[in-house]
């Protein structure tokens, strides 16, 4: 299996589209990747939540995903993929894409439809997924609040850990930092996924994030890292509660996904990244 050994600020990206007619906008691919190093941001996540991958067809998700693999190699930025959200034939392909092309890790949401209700059939729903990658570092996307998995992430990784030879961790996007906290070990990558707790997280020890507000605003977030490390918690509070008054101003204009990715366009307009697409947007 490839080694993964990133800690840091890995952006979930959004999708590009056109502003013209709402496909694929690939080539804003490459500058936005370049504007993300500058910005210190070192990793990407392809077609998570933020990249709406679940609303790209199987065949889009190939293509951009190559497109970012491509960009990112070129620059020295690690990427992984989300392959879940879809039907079980489209995950084991797109399983067997990542593999086959090349990418430094996959991540994957539960079954969405038959959804898994203990430690034990997740791990199974996992394990058949993954052994189609089987030697690319492979990830469990926790957001319990859109998949409604409720599986208990301390005890389901000590089991995927012994079942799954290429599982690494998983994305805990969850504002239960309680939880949270008891998933870190030695040896294990945990990402967390919830922006507005990113203070506590820190302080608990969590030492890798995917974070939509990265794409907008990653200096907050190193400031808050780097508060934390020096010592300065009054100073890293401080700029916790900017960063989610912040959020909730720009909740204001929309779903998450959608008005986030208006404050993006805002933020960077030479960057063609276009409308979220329908459900999200009508």
């Amino acid at each position: 299996m490839k080694s993964f050994n990133f800690k840091g600020l890995m952006a979930p990206v959004f999708t590009p589209y056109s502003n013209e007619n709402g496909e694929l906008n690939i080539k804003a691919i490459e500058p936005y990747v370049k504007m993300l190093k500058t910005k210190h941001v070192e990793g990407i996540l392809v077609n998570g939540t933020t990249g709406e991958g679940m609303l790209l067809n199987t065949s889009e998700r190939m293509l951009v995903t190559e497109a970012w693999q491509r960009a990112c190699s070129t620059h020295g930025v690690t990427m992984m993929v989300q392959i879940g959200g879809a039907p079980f034939p489209d995950v084991v392909q797109l399983a067997k894409h990542a593999s086959r092309i090349g990418v430094d890790a996959v991540l994957c949401l539960p079954e969405l439809y038959f959804k898994p209700k203990t430690s034990e059939t997740l791990v199974g729903y996992l394990k058949q997924v993954a052994k189609h990658c089987p030697t690319t570092p492979f990830f469990y996307y926790h957001i319990p609040m859109f998949t409604d998995v409720h599986v208990h992430m301390p005890t389901f990784l000590n089991m995927a850990e012994t079942a799954i030879e290429n599982f690494c961790g998983i994305k805990y996007t969850s504002g239960d930092l309680e939880q949270g906290s008891a998933c870190l070990k030695e040896g294990r990558t945990i990402f967390l996924g919830a922006d507005t707790i990113l203070c506590g997280a820190v302080a608990s020890g969590f030492d890798s994030f995917i974070m939509t507000t990265l794409n907008i605003c990653p200096e907050v977030a190193i400031k808050i890292i780097d508060d934390i490390k020096r010592g300065a918690i009054e100073e890293a509070r401080a700029e916790q509660s900017k960063l989610n008054q912040h959020i909730a101003s720009i909740l204001e204009h929309g779903d998450w996904v959608t008005a986030m990715k208006k404050a993006f366009r805002e933020r960077y307009p030479s960057l063609e990244v276009g409308q979220t697409r329908p459900p999200l947007r009508f």
